[in-house]
């Protein structure tokens, strides 16, 4: 997935009303839009180095994005509207083992009457059908080690029970956790943030919902899909 434009280097000064950020660019400061609500635990101390993006839409009210931020010389990305890009340019090059066999890729399906899943993948020949959803991951608070959710995610929960709902009626159901940040080698679910969404996992499994992990390889233009991670499941 490359970027729109050049990456830009910054020091960030502060993060309000969840999505607008201060960067100091230089002998300026520039406001940028953060595309993450998250909490973004560790990620937002005064002075960390960042990476922005400026728009080619000049209609547009905040010109640059934020798109990485640096702490303890490890990378991670909080555009978590580069997600889903990421993994579709991943499927439709046959990167994810577990997906090779799909002939159509189709993103935003609907499915019931208030759930819209990130891809629907169809194989032609076996007629098989499975549902993705994924997840963006940015928090990590053990060295080495990713961690979903950073918040209460009930949207999360509602996706892992309709997820659920979709094996009984035949689908395969898969959950991806894309982590956005280097140098991880481990994830697991943060079950002291949203206790809740740990139990409903455990029982997603248990019904036969499949749950895979791949870190991200950064450079300079962009971000892709790397390696499978050991998921820990206690």
């Amino acid at each position: 997935m490359i970027f729109e434009n050049k990456l830009i280097p910054g020091v960030l000064i502060k993060r309000y009303k969840r999505f607008f950020v201060d960067i100091k660019l230089k002998n300026k400061i520039i406001t940028a839009h953060c595309p993450n609500p998250g909490s973004m635990i560790k990620l937002l101390d005064k002075g960390n180095r960042v990476w922005i993006t400026k728009s080619n839409n000049e209609k547009r009210k905040l010109q640059y994005t934020l798109q990485i931020i640096e702490v303890e010389k490890i990378k991670f990305c909080v555009n978590t509207h580069i997600t889903n890009k990421i993994v579709q340019e991943a499927l439709e090059k046959k990167l994810i083992n577990n997906f090779r066999d799909y002939d159509l890729i189709r993103p935003e399906k609907k499915f019931g009457k208030n759930t819209r899943f990130d891809f629907l993948l169809y194989n032609k020949r076996n007629k098989k059908k499975s549902f993705l959803e994924v997840k963006s991951v940015s928090l990590m608070r053990k060295k080495g080690h990713a961690e979903f959710p950073d918040s209460v995610t009930t949207r999360g929960k509602k996706h892992l029970e309709s997820l659920i709902i979709a094996h009984n009626q035949g689908y395969e159901s898969h959950l991806i956790f894309l982590i956005q940040i280097e140098k991880c080698n481990s994830f697991g679910i943060a079950s002291d943030i949203d206790p809740g969404y740990y139990d409903l996992l455990k029982i997603a499994l248990k019904k036969n919902v499949k749950v895979l992990c791949y870190d991200c390889k950064f450079s300079n233009k962009g971000i892709e899909i790397n390696k499978e991670i050991n998921f820990l499941n206690d």
